[in-house]
């Protein structure tokens, strides 16, 4: 299939596409005018592709988690679970920030309106 029906079928832009064939994340075959084709698998691996970056991957997480899932062999599945785990404490972390920065949100709030309700007191 053309780029623009791959796409259209993953839900994505054919910008992202190129993208992630600059990545080495994705690969064409290309025809002799130069046009890219793909296969019906690279429907599921650009919504894999998707997906781990939804969950916070950058591409070069992507691209060394992807062979796991290309080739499943024991060796890229300690590779592919060392550089997750990786991954996952890089989300943790940042998930604990934002729960502090959440957190002292609330707190500024409270102040701000238990602040407000003192000068309305007051009038």
């Amino acid at each position: 299939m053309r780029i623009g029906e791959l796409a259209e079928r993953a839900g994505v832009s054919v910008r992202s596409l190129r993208y992630y064939e600059e990545q080495g994340l994705l690969t064409s075959i290309r025809s002799a005018g130069g046009q890219r084709h793909y296969m019906k698998d690279d429907v599921e691996r650009v919504t894999l592709i998707q997906r781990l970056y939804v969950a916070g991957l950058s591409s070069r997480a992507i691209f060394e988690v992807l062979p796991c899932a290309d080739s499943p062999s024991d060796e890229n599945s300690d590779a592919a679970l060392q550089r997750m785990a990786m991954e996952r404490d890089r989300l943790s972390t940042h998930i604990e920030d934002l729960l502090r920065t959440r957190d002292a949100l609330d707190a500024l709030m409270s102040a701000v309106r238990t602040g407000a309700d003192q000068v309305q007191a007051v009038h």
